[in-house]
């Protein structure tokens, strides 16, 4: 019989935890036997005292099943089932290409999301920009929609890892949020709840990154790669730049909008096919969910199954079945200006001055959607679909009188003059276009042979 006092008393002391006792800890969680106070105590010790490796997979795991932990064997789904997630960014529309784009070469993605958080954007805020999209349907109508169309996207259930919602509440008001062995147990409970085969991590680096540094990314990819594959599930991670945005657009109908047309192989705002860092960025997920899935023999491979799926058009087929298997337009892929909202006002804000982008804010710019109603600074604010930005400018690019920093979609003419304030503040102009140094789109693979 342990006590969870004793429990505390030991991390505290800079003692290892075993997995009984970090086990009985979170049970205690899941069924409120253990108070807030206790779990504000417990997440300070591993804040100032860390977790070892092992030490990290217990807490995962008894995280993990502190709920229910999806079981797809009835299902019978004829090809491995695969996911990916994102420590999230701003303009970060990938998760709505790739699932299609893996389902149509024979994975299946049963994609648990989440809202927008703070500065970066939520992939069911975008879904639910599509009328009639549910994102809460039954177990058995996300299965269906699942098996039929190759990829559902969904919410979190109540009792997916229900220990990680009480242990994050807490974390949140007592400043223990940001530690990785923490922030690792909550990711990849969730995660790991769904039942998946493998897991690509999408891990963000840069100005608009959840971590302060490249070496803090560098450490968390590290620590999810290495405890998912403890915990049983194969895990790469891949580190991305998220020193400007990821898309042409930032916002939820507008990323949708980009989404579909990405699909659709269609022309986007920028008079592009494909936005070329959304499209490397998207490609190695995807690639490196194929070879995990055995759905590739090599990445060139993969590259090829990829571009072949989005070319004959079965990636945008997947989506359409999806959108409709939720509950939305059965002609949403060919018809998807006539439901997706749009705001009143959409025109250019253009650069104070002529010269090079050698520098984006993005945390700054995801705030600014924020601030338009396109995100939430409390749980319970309504988002305002319609709002964003697209037709952004790159680093390396040079502002002047003809090229836009953005297309600002707004509601009224003092919101578009916020956003235009903000934009500008936010993206830094320089006349020596030498001082621009270019970062990787993609930084580096961690796989699990390689820790």
């Amino acid at each position: 019989m342990f006590l969870p006092q004793e429990i505390i008393r030991k991390k505290r002391d800079g003692e290892v935890l075993t997995d009984a006792e970090i086990n009985f800890f979170i049970q205690g969680v899941a069924n409120d036997t253990v108070s807030e106070g206790q779990i504000a105590a417990f997440a300070m010790t591993i804040f100032f005292n860390e977790m070892t490796m092992p030490e990290r997979i217990a807490l995962t795991c008894a995280m993990r099943d502190s709920g229910m932990v999806i079981d797809w064997s009835h299902m019978n789904f004829s090809g491995p089932i695969v996911d990916k997630h994102s420590t999230g960014g701003v303009g970060d529309v990938t998760s709505l290409m790739l699932g299609a784009m893996v389902a149509a070469c024979g994975g299946f993605v049963p994609m648990i999301s989440g809202r927008g958080l703070g500065h970066t954007g939520g992939t069911l805020d975008k879904l639910e920009s599509i009328p009639g999209y549910n994102i809460m349907p039954s177990n058995e109508l996300f299965g269906e929609v699942t098996k039929d169309a190759g990829i559902a996207i969904i919410g979190q259930t109540g009792n997916l890892a229900p220990a990680d919602k009480r242990v994050y509440a807490t974390r949140d008001i007592t400043a223990t949020v940001d530690n990785i062995s923490l922030i690792t147990a909550s990711i990849l409970s969730k995660k790991l709840a769904a039942g998946l085969d493998s897991l690509v991590m999408d891990v963000k680096v840069g100005s608009g990154a959840f971590m302060p540094t490249y070496e803090a990314s560098e450490e968390l990819a590290q620590s999810i790669v290495a405890v998912a594959n403890g915990a049983g599930t194969q895990t790469t991670a891949i580190l991305t730049d998220m020193n400007q945005v990821l898309a042409s657009s930032a916002g939820n109908a507008v990323e949708v909008r980009e989404a579909v047309q990405f699909l659709n192989g269609e022309m986007n705002s920028r008079s592009e096919i494909r936005n070329p860092r959304l499209f490397e960025v998207t490609m190695a997920l995807c690639s490196e969910m194929l070879l995990l899935g055995n759905l590739a023999t090599d990445a060139d491979d993969a590259q090829q199954k990829l571009q072949a799926v989005l070319d004959n058009g079965k990636a945008a087929e997947c989506f359409g079945k999806m959108v409709a298997g939720l509950g939305g337009p059965k002609d949403f892929m060919q018809n998807y200006h006539d439901y997706l909202p749009e705001a009143e006002i959409i025109k250019p804000v253009y650069a104070k001055e002529i010269g090079t982008v050698t520098a984006m804010d993005t945390r700054a710019i995801g705030m600014a959607v924020v601030s338009m109603g396109g995100g939430r600074k409390v749980a319970a604010d309504k988002i305002d679909y319609a709002v964003g930005f697209d037709q952004f400018i790159r680093l390396g690019e040079t502002a002047d009188k003809q090229t836009p920093l953005a297309m600002i979609h707004a509601r009224t003419e003092t919101q578009w003059q916020q956003a235009a304030d903000e934009l500008q503040r936010a993206i830094t102009i320089t006349d020596n276009h030498n001082s621009y140094q270019a970062t990787p789109t993609i930084y580096r693979q961690i796989r699990a042979q390689d820790l």
